[in-house]
């Protein structure tokens, strides 16, 4: 089981009509056949995997190298899932801009209509897009947020957030099943071609930061700008990893006493009050440094084929005559597996005895 950050160059511009409606119709038959094969939480499994999801978008055929893959993937599993959650458990939420906005929302109507308690799951795409957009400063502003979910409450989500002055995107990935804490080490491994530095407050070195942050968030809100001042003037000259601009202390006071009436329990709790931010996070690392004298870490969270060729032409352009071929294989798959006849279910996964790769449901 992987899960983790990936990351992709920005490329402008969509993908033309003839190709998402075939994309849907494939990422629809694809996932169906492996929610018949293993279940819909081996789906979310693989959603998670960075370098499986990367894969999946070259047999879709988008660009292997771009930032598109992650929006457009998404966006045809989604469409071409519409309407068929209930009858194979395996629902999806969010989207891009505006869109990623509303999946609590659209959590919340698909767990109404299939009496499905739908708290943990908002709290679980709310906690994950507030993670990779406040406790882990990379220089990533999210802009894309997909959930995936099972009636059993397991869940997977792809965001992505950009980079405007280096021209790449970085994707998250998260999965439910295995997840012991969402502040610390969420991402078990991930995929990536660069790396820099940045706050991370979810990095297991950044513990005794977490520590340090929640008991200052029980201080009196005065005396937070009061050591936050003395934080900037002794720490900030010195050229200090921890900011990319300016703290304006008077823009946080309205927040820290939100914090102190709340009195949040741990970080976590601390995380997810409204209003907590990334500049509100970096201003209470730095007054627990020069208070308790803990370092978060500035570890970046990043560590680490072509079936129908690609958008833009390369490795060649989109056969479309074999990629409706291949829709139509497995869509006759599983609608005779769905009556009984699974010959062509088992041909198809004797296949991979040809490639050498195996999946364990």
């Amino acid at each position: 089981m992987r899960t983790g950050i990936a990351h992709l160059p920005l490329h402008y511009g969509k993908a033309p009509s003839w190709l998402f409606q075939r994309m849907k119709s494939l990422a629809r038959e694809i996932t169906l056949f492996i929610i018949d094969e293993y279940g819909s939480e081996e789906m979310l499994r693989r959603l998670s995997d960075p370098f499986w999801f990367q894969a999946f978008g070259c047999v879709l055929g988008f660009d292997w190298h771009s930032s598109g893959v992650t929006t457009t993937v998404c966006g045809a599993l989604k469409e071409g899932l519409k309407g068929m959650g209930r009858e194979w458990g395996f629902f999806v939420a969010g989207g891009k801009g505006r869109t990623s906005r509303k999946t609590p929302r659209e959590i919340e109507e698909i767990c109404d209509q299939e009496s499905i308690d739908g708290s943990p799951l908002i709290y679980a795409s709310r906690m994950s897009a507030k993670v990779d957009s406040s406790a882990v400063q990379d220089g990533y502003q999210i802009y894309h947020h997909a959930f995936f979910f099972t009636p059993s409450g397991q869940w997977a989500v792809i965001q992505q957030g950009m980079n405007e002055k280096s021209r790449y995107a970085r994707r998250y990935h998260w999965l439910s099943e295995g997840l012991m804490d969402f502040v610390c080490e969420p991402h078990w491994a991930v995929c990536c071609d660069q790396r820099k530095g940045g706050l991370n407050l979810v990095a297991l070195e950044s513990e005794k930061t977490r520590q340090a942050i929640t008991t200052l968030s029980h201080e009196r809100p005065e005396f937070l700008l009061t050591e936050g001042k003395k934080a900037i003037e002794l720490i900030l000259p010195k050229g200090h990893a921890i900011l990319d601009e300016e703290i304006r202390l008077e823009r946080l006071e309205k927040t820290f006493v939100e914090i102190h009436e709340r009195f949040p329990k741990n970080f976590e709790a601390l995380l997810n009050i409204q209003g907590v931010g990334p500049k509100t996070l970096r201003a209470l690392s730095l007054i627990s440094e020069l208070i308790y004298g803990v370092q978060p870490s500035f570890k970046d969270p990043a560590r680490f084929s072509f079936a129908h060729g690609g958008k833009d032409g390369h490795p060649y352009p989109v056969d479309r005559k074999v990629y409706d071929q291949t829709i139509n294989v497995l869509k006759c798959a599983i609608e005779r597996a769905r009556v009984g006849d699974r010959e062509k279910m088992e041909a198809i996964r004797r296949l991979r005895s040809f490639t050498g790769v195996s999946w364990s449901a």
